[in-house]
């Protein structure tokens, strides 16, 4: 009987101790939108729910046949938002983005999405 008063005790003392859990990375916006269509750009920004840590963080840009675009890379102050300046605007055509970021609890995270050119 004794044992039945005291298991609530130890699963709430556990919760409680636990404290709650740490979210990894994500993207929460970009432009070029993920699955989007727009027009010719020379800018592609990713924004992130937590900060970076540089050095192990970016993106690449791809073309429809694989080529990686040339692109000079940023990260924002705040190390939320990752941008890269392509070196020629982008022609019509479909498009992926791969990227892969570091938070500063050390998490490692990778994605990719398309977007298309019109």
């Amino acid at each position: 009987m004794r044992s039945f008063l005291l298991a609530p005790i130890a699963v709430a003392a556990v919760v409680a101790i636990a404290g709650p859990a740490s979210a990894h990375a994500r993207l929460i916006s970009a432009t070029p939108a993920p699955d989007s269509m727009g027009g010719p750009t020379r800018t592609v920004t990713l924004v992130f729910s937590e900060r970076s840590v540089p050095a192990f963080s970016g993106f690449d840009v791809y073309d429809a046949n694989g080529t990686k675009l040339q692109m000079r890379a940023s990260i924002s102050d705040d190390g939320k938002t990752l941008s890269g300046a392509l070196a020629r605007p982008l022609a019509v055509g479909t498009y992926r983005i791969e990227w892969r970021l570091a938070s500063a609890d050390g998490h490692r995270m990778t994605g990719n999405y398309s977007f298309m050119v019109h």
